[in-house]
């Protein structure tokens, strides 16, 4: 396969049945990552930049179209058309997913989560926890927190949280979904620092940034979203 990700019509509309109505979210999106590359999606709020993520991680259900995805361990396989049980191992072992909101279990400390993170891919557990202190410390998440409950985090807390338990598990695809939305530069900085760090590793990356400074000289291309249909950019670096 010559791409890592291939997207090929992808369409994906919802229904709104208390008012009746029917939106289209994206239609007839044709998209390329080659493995290695980071793809910025850039575009107006509401255009349907999120929803494209949504459905690479099945999240959303598509409509119409195919997501191919060269998987290290299932082969060459259509995400649109993937069964649930496949979905689950390709989240746990290749594809992470970081938005700007953390949904967690109840009862979950930062540190569990971070740990539990690596502990499923079939890591031992001393390297788990090596591995889970280093990026906890990375963040500069104060150890006061770490075997505290994310529910009573601020939202900066919560979000840097968020991309530690992401970015630990080195995943083959990196979805990036505004991560660094309410981060403040520092933050921002370590984010900057890890994704260039798994650059370097191999991770293929697909991310949308409204900080539009922040991408450059991370994306080795961009597409631009109007109206829900994708269209090439300029390279940004």
């Amino acid at each position: 396969m010559e791409y890592l990700l291939s997207i090929e019509q992808l369409s994906k509309s919802f229904t709104l049945h208390n008012l009746n109505k029917h939106i289209s979210a994206v239609d007839d999106v044709n998209m390329y990552v080659k493995e290695g590359e980071f793809v910025g999606i850039t575009g107006k709020s509401g255009s349907g930049k999120s929803t494209v993520l949504k459905c690479i991680y099945r999240t959303y259900l598509p409509n119409g179209g195919s997501i191919w995805y060269d998987s290290a361990r299932f082969g060459t396989i259509d995400l649109a058309a993937a069964s649930e049980r496949t979905i689950i191992e390709l989240r746990k072992l290749e594809i992470g997913y970081v938005s700007q909101f953390l949904n967690v279990m109840p009862r979950t400390t930062a540190r569990e989560l971070v740990r539990n993170a690596i502990v499923e891919m079939g890591q031992p557990a001393d390297y788990a926890e090596a591995e889970t202190v280093q990026m906890l410390e990375h963040f500069e998440l104060d150890r006061s927190l770490w075997d505290s409950y994310p529910a009573t985090f601020s939202g900066g807390e919560k979000l840097r949280l968020n991309i530690a338990r992401a970015m630990v598990k080195r995943p083959r695809l990196l979805l990036l979904d505004e991560p660094t939305a309410s981060l403040d530069h520092s933050s921002k900085l370590k984010v900057k620092v890890l994704i260039e760090q798994l650059m370097k590793e191999g991770t293929t990356m697909l991310g949308i940034f409204h900080d539009l400074e922040f991408m450059e000289h991370l994306c080795h291309r961009e597409y631009q979203i109007r109206a829900g249909r994708f269209f090439t950019a300029e390279k940004t670096s």
